[in-house]
């Protein structure tokens, strides 16, 4: 197949600029917020209780933004999306001015970070699965596998920049000229998306009742097998193999490398990641995707643990990046699935349960690394969440052979005949 038939249509390509836009303006501010978060309280369970404050909404309303996003046009809808995410930013940067610290207390301000970083997972409970169905909508049924690729490669390669930019940014020219730069990819984001024209909906039951349709979705998710034990294998992973939440202590009091240390060791599992997506392109991860699966999630896991017992800031920025590396195969292995398994008039849905197993995980994740910090120590937290992997995995393996025989390749060879 063409490595790049997806390239080939002008508003896939607009779509991959309004991605890469609004990924790099979340992941960069997340950084910004965590950095500044800290600095404040040197308390890690504060890091953990930014990761809680997004979890809440996003996971509360995830299903009925599935139900909505099924319902309406995709693209005004992710126009509303991008609106609501530039008010949040435009927000955070202004707690971040030296003005607002003088006339308010720290404790204020922090309260002030956390409500906004709340409305920020209400959007997101909507964003997610709007991305999703859109770009079913954008390109032909048989180059969604490669669609769904150089989509995940866009996600990742802003993941790389925002966070590296971001520890420079702040290091160099401080946090709220960092938050003026999210803000303007923000501004980017929403220019470029008016360039997509206003889709179809293809939803047969529009005006269905909200339970109802909800019912429906998650009873596809549970009844499917592929889809069901993708998402759970790459939740409880994340969930327990995260220790992303934990590097401003690493950077800070551990390895010592200060702000421009963190922004590599937050974008070296993103350019790992990035590397193997779009490796991909060229050499499908489809065959056998189960196992490779298992391999991968596996791998993460024996990363994590290097990383946790690492005193050097090269051999952590390693193992972070060949950690992102086998994410990427788990991640693209996850999107295929979805695309080839779910039907467009259930996207919306679909997508919602998936945010709120593995998009949620990770702030559910960023909490329990706080925590387990806070109770056990950074370091010893984060080995014990790469021993949970390992554990996810070998169960895995033994209690659903199914899953593990998983292959994709008819799948794939029937949607190019479409």
């Amino acid at each position: 197949m063409d490595p790049y038939a997806a390239l080939r249509f002008k508003e896939f390509n607009i779509f991959l600029v309004v991605r890469f836009a609004m990924v790099f303006a979340w992941s960069m501010q997340f950084i910004v917020i965590e950095w500044q978060v800290y600095s404040m309280t040197k308390d890690p369970l504060s890091l953990g209780i930014i990761g809680l404050m997004e979890i809440i909404p996003a996971v509360s309303i995830a299903l009925f933004a599935g139900h909505v996003v099924d319902q309406k046009e995709k693209r005004n809808l992710l126009i509303k999306c991008i609106l609501g995410f530039s008010v949040i930013s435009f927000g955070l940067l202004l707690t971040s001015l030296p003005s607002v610290s003088e006339q308010f207390s720290s404790k204020t301000i922090l309260y002030t970070i956390y409500i906004l970083v709340f409305l920020g997972g209400i959007v997101r409970a909507f964003i997610g699965p709007t991305i999703f169905s859109l770009i079913a909508l954008i390109v032909p049924k048989k180059i969604y596998p490669n669609a769904a690729t150089w989509s995940s490669s866009t996600w990742q390669m802003a993941s790389v920049l925002g966070p590296a930019l971001a520890g420079f940014a702040i290091g160099l020219i401080g946090v709220p000229w960092s938050m003026c730069i999210i803000f303007s990819f923000a501004i980017i984001a929403l220019i470029s998306l008016l360039q997509i024209s206003r889709k179809p909906i293809l939803n047969p039951k529009l005006g269905e009742p909200v339970f109802q349709s909800l019912k429906e979705g998650l009873r596809f998710v549970f009844s499917t097998k592929a889809v069901f034990g993708a998402l759970t294998l790459d939740m409880i992973a994340v969930l327990f193999g995260g220790a992303v939440a934990l590097l401003p202590i690493f950077a800070q009091d551990i390895l010592h490398v200060g702000a421009e240390g963190f922004g590599i060791l937050r974008a070296a599992p993103a350019v790992g990641a990035s590397i193997t997506m779009l490796g991909s392109t060229y050499f499908p991860l489809h065959k056998f995707a189960g196992k490779k699966l298992l391999m991968a999630v596996f791998a993460f896991g024996i990363c994590m643990i290097v990383f946790g017992l690492s005193t050097s800031f090269w051999i952590s920025v390693a193992a972070l990046f060949f950690s992102g590396a086998v994410d990427g195969v788990s991640m693209i292995i996850r999107q295929t699935i979805l695309q080839l398994k779910t039907p467009d008039h259930m996207r919306g849905r679909v997508a919602s349960v998936n945010s709120m197993f593995v998009g949620s995980s990770n702030e559910l994740g960023a909490f329990e690394s706080g925590l387990t910090a806070k109770l056990m120590g950074t370091v010893t937290a984060v080995v014990f969440g790469g021993c949970m992997t390992l554990l996810t995995v070998g169960v895995t393996g033994i209690v659903s052979p199914s899953f593990r025989k998983l292959d994709l390749q008819k799948d794939v060879e029937a949607h190019e005949k479409d």
